[in-house]
């Protein structure tokens, strides 16, 4: 597990592009045949992938945690970008398709992750965060029909933001939050831009009260996001390309421009779970 430390914005405003891609991104998060998480000190979240190629693999806490097991002390979710796949957990197998989810509670022991056709593996991207109680563990599915231990995501919760003449009409469907799927801290969503739209999070804003990971995907090998982040007096961007995640600290903005339209899942954790609790940034007051 790679480890990331905080970082103080008096400080980031100086560094130069290679530290700042030091401290903020992890390139090509996808591994394939391995589980692959990066630990950041910023509000204690981890995330990363696990691809499984060949045999499953096995999720454990090791000595990075001082657990027993990952989710002694953690609640987890999962979004599949591949192909499909399962995960057991204790025991019980359950079938992850392409751009289904999963929440998986505080207390799980033994979970690993399959691919039903390991020349098209799926391609699990992991969040995870501290918790301090149990909640359902579900399947989260973007459409389809409710059945026990499945959630399907809520028109309300699938919103179609932006337009076209501002570049960035986008989609928003939230998988993990409040009122849907119920977590200690942890929400979670994938967000994707209409073709000819490049701009997301735009009107761009901070959250002092949480901290969010980006996971860029569906970016052409030809392509990129220029993604920007910092206080909003002192923006700096970082080049992403397909499958890099970023973190952005509370204090940070974080929005991105593309050569082509793009997809990204993101999630937050920290203080509450209100969605809408944002600081606005004007565009005319960013520089």
């Amino acid at each position: 597990m790679e480890l990331r430390t905080a970082a103080s914005p008096k400080d980031v405003k100086w560094y130069d592009t290679k530290r700042l891609r030091e401290e903020f991104l992890v390139e090509k998060v996808f591994k394939p045949g391995e589980i692959y998480l990066v630990y950041s000190h910023i509000d204690r979240i981890i995330f990363g992938s696990a691809t499984p190629t060949g045999s499953k693999l096995v999720l454990t806490a090791g000595d990075e945690l001082r657990a027993d097991y990952f989710l002694q002390r953690r609640e987890l979710g999962v979004i599949n970008i591949g192909g499909a796949g399962s995960i057991t957990i204790d025991g019980k197998v359950t079938k992850v398709a392409h751009r289904e989810g999963m929440y998986i509670g505080m207390g799980a022991k033994d979970i690993s992750f399959e691919s039903d056709d390991a020349s098209n593996p799926a391609k699990f991207y992991l969040n995870s965060a501290p918790a301090h109680a149990t909640y359902p563990t579900v399947l989260i599915k973007p459409n389809g029909t409710p059945e026990e231990g499945v959630v399907i995501v809520k028109d309300e919760n699938k919103k179609e933001l932006g337009s076209m003449e501002e570049a960035n009409h986008r989609v928003i469907c939230k998988y993990i939050l409040p009122g849907q799927v119920e977590s200690c801290q942890l929400e979670m969503g994938m967000t994707h831009l209409e073709p000819g739209s490049v701009w997301n999070s735009m009107p761009c804003h901070t959250h002092d009260r949480r901290m969010e990971v980006y996971m860029y995907f569906e970016v052409p090998d030809d392509g990129f996001v220029m993604h920007y982040m910092g206080e909003p007096q002192e923006t700096r961007h970082i080049v992403m390309h397909n499958e890099d995640a970023v973190i952005s600290p509370s204090w940070s903005i974080h929005c991105g421009c593309g050569s082509k339209n793009y997809t990204f899942i993101w999630g937050m954790v920290g203080e509450n779970q209100d969605f809408d609790d944002m600081d606005n940034v004007d565009n005319k007051d960013i520089r």
